[in-house]
């Protein structure tokens, strides 16, 4: 009988919240992990040692989402109606606890400084999306994207540090049948501002904005059955996923703006009823003023082609998949399941590649670290060569140069470099795993 491998099993596990972890990120180059539980607390692990550096509450109630906004800024969004943006620097983290949310507390833990609050919408369970303000790349200024306050399936689209309201994007459904909007991203394609979002029923659609600031669906496709859990967009901004209360994983396409110039609009309709009529012409006054006046050129109409064809479906036979993460080299993507099982696939075929198994209860959060792949070093020489003529009469012995790392050096490298994919659970604790 042919041997079967051992079953993966992480290589780390931290424990230290008492609730449920829903959220968790990578931050400050993979030498922080940030995670977020039911109860509002927020614990910033070094993993360089496996250890808490900073433990705080951040929010009354269950957190929703964490980001990190350059290398010093960690935003949290929590169910009690606060997206909040907090700065912690290494230097802050000595000032703050490490008295985890599962030990008993002396006292109420200190808070990082607040740099932003925004009041949102958080009824929507979905958690917020955000890009850089401009296509460069640039982290001065940040765009974030919530649900809107009043009309649950509407988005708000804010600025910081200006918190000022930008734009609100309607659902471009004729009714409220799509419901709440349950997962969105933002991002930006070449020049243009995109929006991803996806709602109750199943649908998820593509909004672009346009020349004139207004924003067109340029794809729409219902293809759950149940409420949307999770959304994530690939790193070359090709596609992106979508899973759901139901067994589907969907790849969906982010089509290209088009246009085609349209036929001129139609000559105003005359007014209909009585009205006085010049002798011998057969129109109304109003007609012939309104002819007598010079109109503009008529601007031809952009037609918008909306697709509605996804890339493809995969029906797992799992259902209630979440927290759905591509990995920046989109290569694979992992999703939480409510069955206790993370999952990862390829991002190309869809093909599931690993089923890693270690939590007893189900999983809420998966989270990738950017990889941080070492480039080769130009002074490196791996030359047999042990002598370098430089002469006739002088030869120089070529001895290469040994760099000896610390303890502490050592650990920095191994948590940039390594592959981690970290998946919380209702335990409240965190699973890390290093593959592929």
């Amino acid at each position: 009988m042919a041997s079967q491998l051992p079953p993966a099993s992480p290589k780390t596990v931290l424990r230290g919240h008492q609730a449920q972890v829903h959220a968790a990120a990578f931050v400050r180059d993979n030498q922080r992990l940030a995670s977020g539980d039911a109860e509002g607390h927020v614990v910033l692990w070094d993993l360089t040692i496996m250890r808490p550096r900073a433990v705080w509450q951040a929010h009354t109630n269950a957190i929703l989402g964490i980001a990190s906004w350059g290398t010093d800024k960690i935003i949290t969004h929590g169910r009690d109606h606060h997206l909040i943006v907090w700065k912690v620097t290494e230097d802050d983290e000595s000032r703050l606890s490490t008295v985890l949310p599962l030990d008993p507390s002396p006292g109420p833990r200190p808070q990082p400084w607040i740099v932003h609050i925004l009041e949102v919408n958080t009824m929507n369970f979905c958690a917020f999306g955000s890009c850089a303000a401009g296509s460069n790349g640039s982290s001065d200024e940040i765009l974030i994207a919530v649900p809107n306050t009043l009309a649950s399936e509407s988005v708000d689209i804010y600025k910081l540090p200006s918190q000022e309201r930008l734009y609100t994007v309607h659902s471009s459904e004729k009714s409220d049948k799509s419901g709440m909007v349950m997962s969105l991203a933002l991002f930006h394609m070449d020049s243009s501002l995109m929006l991803v979002t996806a709602y109750e029923n199943g649908l998820a659609t593509v909004y672009q904005q346009g020349d004139q600031g207004a924003w067109e669906l340029v794809y729409r496709a219902q293809c759950h059955t149940q409420p949307v859990l999770s959304l994530d967009v690939a790193p070359n901004r090709n596609y992106f996923f979508t899973s759901s209360a139901d067994a589907l994983l969907v790849k969906h396409p982010i089509p290209q703006h088009k246009t085609s110039a349209g036929t001129p609009l139609p000559p105003t309709k005359e007014p209909d009823g009585p009205a006085q009529s010049i002798p011998g012409n057969g129109r109304s006054l109003l007609s012939a003023a309104l002819a007598a006046e010079p109109r503009p050129a008529t601007k031809p109409q952009k037609v918008v082609d909306v697709q509605t064809q996804p890339l493809k479906c995969v029906n797992t036979k799992h259902s209630g998949q979440q927290g759905l993460r591509v990995r920046s080299d989109g290569r694979i993507f992992a999703t939480a399941g409510w069955d206790s099982k993370i999952r990862v696939y390829s991002a190309q075929t869809m093909r599931e590649l690993a089923v890693l198994k270690w939590h007893p209860v189900g999983c809420y959060a998966v989270a990738f670290a950017p990889l941080n792949l070492p480039e080769p070093s130009p002074q490196a020489d791996t030359s047999t060569h042990s002598e370098n003529v430089l002469g006739n009469d002088e030869v120089v012995q070529s001895v290469p140069m040994a760099v000896e790392l610390t303890v502490k050096e050592r650990r920095i490298k191994q948590a940039k470099e390594a592959h981690w994919l970290a998946a919380g659970s209702k335990d409240g604790r965190i699973s890390l795993w290093d593959i592929y």
